[in-house]
């Protein structure tokens, strides 16, 4: 079993900053993606960036050259420097880690609000 507690939301003006952290403690596998998604009340949850293991990281379109994913701790610790932040940015901010070799699994933290105001 593998719990992830995610921190770091707040609010902030646009333009502004925040820092996301998602601390994974349990059976924790060695072979595993982390990410980071985001939901807003009326969409479905949309993948913001992720690191595989061997920190191959992703971005969606939207959050690009803006926000900055990483892996550290012994890779149990996933960070997302959030820069530049805009409005369109507010969701519940959840981080995932998925266990990529079998028995497959699939964890969620419970999720942390950033909130940017014009």
């Amino acid at each position: 079993q593998v719990q992830l507690v995610e921190s770091g939301g707040g609010s902030v003006q646009a333009g502004g900053s925040l820092t996301l952290s998602c601390a994974a403690s349990g059976r924790i596998p060695g072979a595993s993606t982390m990410a980071w998604y985001r939901q807003t009340p009326g969409k479905q949850r949309e993948l913001v960036s992720s690191v595989t293991s061997g920190g191959i990281t992703d971005y969606a379109d939207s959050v690009r050259d803006r926000f900055t994913v990483s892996r550290h701790n012994g890779r149990n610790t996933l960070t997302l420097q959030m820069d530049n932040l805009r409005p369109e940015d507010t969701a519940v901010y959840y981080c995932n880690l998925i266990r990529v070799v079998t028995p497959r699994a699939n964890y969620w933290g419970q999720g942390t609000q950033v909130t940017v105001s014009s």
